[in-house]
């Protein structure tokens, strides 16, 4: 009698053997994420924020008057709002970049992991199956995406409410003198791209804390927090030195752009602290999502 014959064990099918045709590459496109977060209800009210900002300072000065300078004669950025609509846009900048800028870029990134494990549907994306790091980096590039539309869109309704409101000419500067109205669209269209730049720190502050936490609320709340921190932190002048490595620090560096001479020193400056802020930021978020227990 022969001696019966053992089957060597099969190879565990990839995905390609479960699914014929399967490509890692083209699961979650960005166009089909990109229209998921369009139609979010948070994504509409903060389009609607942002463009009613600019309608809301008009109103305000209609109200109270034109801005004029108090202190001693010297000009700043608000006195020359109603200059011109390219005037107009950069005060809505300035107003907003502080704070208001703030929240859309940490809820469109602080929202996006943390949502899908609020709603449990986290672990049916991966189940799908969409790997890991292709679903976080479609939801990192719309949520960039969305953040880098909302700083355009208000300079852009602020440019255009601004040219209705107060007329359509030159950039007046507040160090003296004025741009033409040409050259002013560039240098505001410099100014958003810092500012967009700026902002990256707090976009890897909510990315990095929505892969850590189930709670959408806590990795939005705990990026602006962390933000306010280094706001205060910036102000606390006996630091001295060691502020130049706070992000908050160089926040208004865009200022450079608004004189007749554009310098880039401080926006150089305060670019490369937050990119390389970001870049630590969402390499964690990345390493923490790869090693993570996905239960919800």
């Amino acid at each position: 009698m022969s001696a019966p014959v053992h089957e060597a064990p099969a190879a565990p099918a990839g995905p390609a053997d479960a699914a014929p045709g399967y490509r890692a590459g083209r699961t979650l496109p960005l166009r089909v994420e990109a229209v998921r977060q369009l139609k979010r209800r948070r994504t509409l009210v903060m389009a609607g924020i942002l463009t009613a900002l600019p309608f809301v300072l008009i109103a305000a000065f209609a109200i109270g008057g034109s801005p004029d300078s108090r202190d001693n004669g010297r000009i700043n950025l608000m006195d020359t709002a109603t200059a011109s609509g390219a005037n107009f846009a950069a005060t809505c900048l300035f107003v907003s970049a502080g704070f208001l800028l703030v929240v859309p870029v940490a809820l469109f990134h602080g929202d996006t992991v943390a949502s899908e494990a609020n709603w449990s549907s986290l672990r049916y994306l991966l189940a799908a199956p969409v790997p890991r790091t292709r679903l976080l980096w479609s939801k990192l590039a719309v949520a960039l995406g969305f953040s880098a539309a909302a700083m355009v869109l208000l300079p852009l309704v602020g440019l255009a409410a601004g040219s209705v409101a107060y007329g359509w000419g030159p950039l007046r500067l507040p160090t003296g003198g004025s741009l033409p109205a040409g050259e002013s669209l560039g240098r505001i269209a410099v100014v958003v791209a810092f500012v967009f730049l700026s902002q990256l720190v707090t976009a890897g502050l909510a990315f990095w804390l929505s892969t850590k936490t189930d709670a959408p609320l806590g990795a939005v709340g705990g990026a602006v927090g962390l933000t306010i921190i280094g706001n205060v932190l910036d102000a606390v002048t006996a630091l001295g030195a060691w502020r130049e490595v706070l992000p908050a620090h160089w926040q208004f560096a865009w200022i450079d752009a608004l004189q007749p001479e554009l310098e880039w020193t401080g926006m150089v400056k305060g670019a490369s602290v937050s990119v390389t802020y970001a870049l630590v930021l969402f390499a964690l978020a990345f390493r923490n999502f790869s090693r993570k227990d996905i239960v919800s």
